[in-house]
């Protein structure tokens, strides 16, 4: 069976995929504090989110972050589509980043104290993106490439 992956693309997908499931399995059942928590930050910084319920938005994220872990994790899914969905996922963390007051030191990229749990997030853009950029061969291409020389 040819899976649409490589082995180089295996140790991203099983990190991330599992720090992702693991987040929205955290979320699945949130109670209304909690809702309400990740609902005021989320619409903070995108004001089309405060048109959607606290407990819709709770239940929403956890589904969407269940289902890209699932993604990241069952290997028939191929790499650069699980990339695509981890970079989106990725760059709105990142945006809630940049785009939070408090998050940042004045005039900086560097995090306050605040805005360090949010800014640890770049490293899911990174990941998204090399499986963006680089997956899908089919292959391992290192293995390949060492036969074609032969």
């Amino acid at each position: 069976m040819n899976l649409p992956l490589s082995n180089r693309d295996l140790p991203l997908r099983v990190i991330t995929g599992a720090f992702v499931l693991n987040s929205g399995l955290e979320k699945r059942g949130a109670d209304e504090e909690t809702a309400q928590g990740l609902h005021g930050m989320a619409a903070g910084t995108y004001p089309f989110l405060k048109e959607v319920d606290p407990t819709t938005f709770a239940r929403l994220l956890s589904a969407g972050e269940i289902a890209l872990g699932a993604a990241l994790l069952i290997p028939v899914v191929p790499s650069r589509v699980a990339g695509a969905g981890l970079t989106a996922f990725a760059a709105g963390l990142l945006g809630l980043y940049l785009r939070t007051p408090g998050m940042r030191r004045p005039q900086s990229l560097r995090p306050t104290e605040q805005g360090l749990p949010l800014s640890k997030d770049a490293w899911l853009l990174g990941a998204g993106l090399s499986l963006l950029l680089g997956g899908d061969t089919g292959r391992d291409s290192s293995r390949s490439s060492c036969r074609r020389r032969r």
